[in-house]
């Protein structure tokens, strides 16, 4: 579905990825990690056209978008769950949701505001409630919904959990499987690894702005020592 192939993307004079390669297929997901400051969020900035790539391709569902403007790509299916969610603060969650609805690629079950509604049961309680008024919780659900209301084929979020409580990301991990068993192509960054091991199947591993590991689940697993050295995290 998507394959990007040998990006470079710079800042100015500043080079911040360096020939990174990964691979989405269909239905399948898959998370990109690494400690803060190592590329992930350039590396979707790249794919999505915010931030133009110097050298290399990027190609999905056959096309190549790596010279395409970023609302060009999104009608082509590919929704984005930006890291500070960046919702209308000054209009209802109702009016976020419908504000971006569209189907462009002509999905058979597209999803629509009852659809959001039945994923995220919370929202529905604050229909008329303004983006300004919402918890930081609500306004993540509320950010997926926007998101998913484009019907598109691949959904990337960039830290799909970070300071939520505990509760809430239930929630988020509990949509996000729904999703998965829906067939929705998913493309992750978070740093809540359990989770994110739980349902994802393969992982890109970045460090100062390349992929340095690629694997399965299960090799992630068995090897502790990748996730002392590269994410922080002790085992």
């Amino acid at each position: 579905m998507l394959v990007v192939e040998e990006i470079q993307t710079c800042y100015g004079e500043s080079q911040a990825l360096f020939g990174v390669s990964l691979l989405v297929e269909d239905a399948e997901v898959i998370t990109l990690l690494g400690r803060n400051g190592m590329g992930k969020s350039t590396t979707i900035r790249s794919i999505l056209g915010l931030s133009p790539v110097r050298t290399g391709r990027i190609s999905y569902l056959g096309q190549r978008i790596e010279a395409l403007q970023s609302y060009q790509i999104a009608r082509l299916g590919i929704g984005l769950v930006p890291e500070g969610r960046q919702i209308f603060p000054n209009l209802t969650v109702r009016e976020n949701l419908i504000a971006t609805a569209a189907n462009t690629r002509k999905a058979p079950q597209p999803f629509g505001l009852s659809a959001i509604l039945e994923i995220f049961p919370r929202l529905s309680e604050r229909l008329s409630h303004y983006g300004n008024e919402l918890s930081g919780g609500e306004q993540q659900m509320l950010a997926i919904g926007r998101a998913l209301m484009i019907n598109p084929g691949l959904l990337i979020l960039d830290e799909a959990t970070e300071g939520l409580a505990p509760l809430i990301r239930q929630e988020i991990w509990r949509a996000l499987t729904l999703l998965k068993n829906r067939g929705l192509s998913i493309l992750i960054i978070d740093k809540n690894l359990e989770a994110l091991m739980t349902i994802a199947k393969r992982h890109y591993i970045m460090e100062k702005g390349r992929i340095v590991w690629a694997g399965t689940t299960t090799e992630l697993r068995d090897m502790p020592e990748l996730k002392s050295r590269y994410l922080g995290v002790d085992c």
